[in-house]
C-alpha cells in the first residue's frame, strides 16, 4: 500500500551560526538516485493558484517532460512543456551530484524569465529525496524545500513547499504526478 506523500514529513531544517542552510547527504545518497526518471513522462500538475494567502484553489494542467543523463551520470537534464493561458512554456531542470560531498543540486530555468534560478540541494533516502534553498518570494524571505517520492518508479511524484518561517510550518504549493511512457 502506497504511502500519501503528504504524510512524508519534511526534515528539519538547521542553520549554521550565519544563518545558512546545513545540507548533509544521506548515507545512500548516490549518482544513480535519479535513473528512475530517465525517459518520457506525461505529468497531471495541481499548482496553489496562490501562496501564502490561505488559497485553498488548484489549478490543474497537463503537461510532459523527457530527462537524460550528462557529464558521465553525475548529471542529468529534463524539458518540461505545458500550455498556460494558451500560451506554450517550457522549463528546463539540470541536477548535478558532487561526488565529494554527496549531494545534488537542483537548478531551474524557465521560458518565461530565461534565467537560472539558485539551486536546491539535497538527497535521496529510501527513494525520497529532499532538497531545500533560502529563497525570497515576493520580497519575503522564504525556505523552499522540493521533494521527490520516487517510491513508485513508475508514477514517481514531485512536490514543492514554501515556508516563511524557518520552517517551522509549510506551504505546499505545487505537485506533479507523472507516468512514465515509451
Amino acid at each position: 500500500m502506497k504511502t500519501n506523500s503528504l504524510e512524508i514529513e519534511i526534515p528539519k531544517v538547521n542553520f549554521d551560526e550565519n544563518g545558512e542552510l546545513l545540507i548533509v547527504a544521506s548515507a545512500s545518497s548516490s549518482k544513480d538516485d535519479f535513473d528512475f526518471f530517465q525517459g518520457k513522462s506525461v505529468i497531471k500538475n495541481k499548482k496553489l493558484k496562490k501562496r501564502f494567502a490561505n488559497c485553498t484553489e488548484w489549478i490543474e494542467f497537463p503537461s510532459t517532460q523527457e530527462m537524460y543523463k550528462i557529464l558521465n551520470g553525475i548529471g542529468n537534464i529534463d524539458n518540461f512543456l505545458a500550455t498556460f493561458d494558451g500560451e506554450p512554456f517550457e522549463g528546463m531542470t539540470v541536477r548535478l551530484f558532487n561526488p565529494l560531498t554527496r549531494l545534488w543540486s537542483i537548478y531551474w530555468a524557465d521560458s518565461s524569465t530565461g534565467t537560472l534560478d539558485k539551486p536546491v540541494v539535497g538527497s535521496f533516502e529510501n527513494k525520497i529525496g529532499h532538497f531545500f534553498s533560502k529563497d525570497i518570494f515576493e520580497g519575503k524571505n522564504v525556505i523552499q524545500v522540493f521533494r521527490w517520492d520516487a517510491r513508485d518508479e513508475n508514477n514517481p511524484v514531485w512536490s514543492q513547499a514554501m515556508s516563511d518561517d524557518k520552517g517551522k510550518t509549510w506551504e505546499w504549493n505545487w505537485f506533479m504526478y507523472m507516468s512514465k511512457t515509451s
